[in-house]
């Protein structure tokens, strides 16, 4: 049967589940990769240790590799690009010019919102419905003045 949890609580079971994880397979792909539902996949990884630590180990190398990523891309980095002139197939010069790729404003606002949401998330404003209740009712009310002095509002 190919859901029975024997088989993935054995460490050839477990690493599969570790790289599914890893290259971002969702419960819902790994689930049916096994042959069960995505319900029983969340049971099993509540009931068996091991299995709830492989996934999230296999989620975590990947997930630490995006952040680093996205924090490169927010900082801006220098990398060398070579070009390689041939003449007759033979190699006749070699240059290295060292490029630099400029800090991505949109990945440090993404980062600032995540990392430090006290400072930098997006303000909410409530407002009150009473205040929208009576806002409601004073355009009413010049709506109603305007039509009554032949205007238009």
């Amino acid at each position: 049967m190919a859901g029975k949890y024997e088989k993935w609580l054995e460490a050839d079971g477990l690493k599969k589940l570790e790289g599914w994880a890893r290259d971002g397979l969702t419960d819902e792909q790994i689930a049916h990769n096994i042959g069960i539902a995505r319900k029983t996949l969340i049971e099993w990884k509540q009931r068996f240790g091991d299995i709830g630590d492989a996934l999230k180990k296999g989620k975590e190398v990947v997930d630490i590799e995006v952040e680093n990523a996205l924090l490169k891309r927010a900082l801006g980095y220098d990398y060398e690009e070579v070009k390689t002139e041939t003449e007759n197939g033979v190699v006749t010069k070699v240059t290295t010019i060292t490029k630099q790729v400029v800090p991505d404003v949109t990945a440090q606002i993404f980062w600032l919102k995540n990392r430090r949401p006290d400072k930098w998330r997006d303000k909410v404003i409530y407002t009150d419905e009473s205040e929208l209740e009576k806002l409601d009712e004073l355009i009413g009310s010049i709506d109603r003045l305007a039509d009554k002095h032949g205007g238009k509002s």
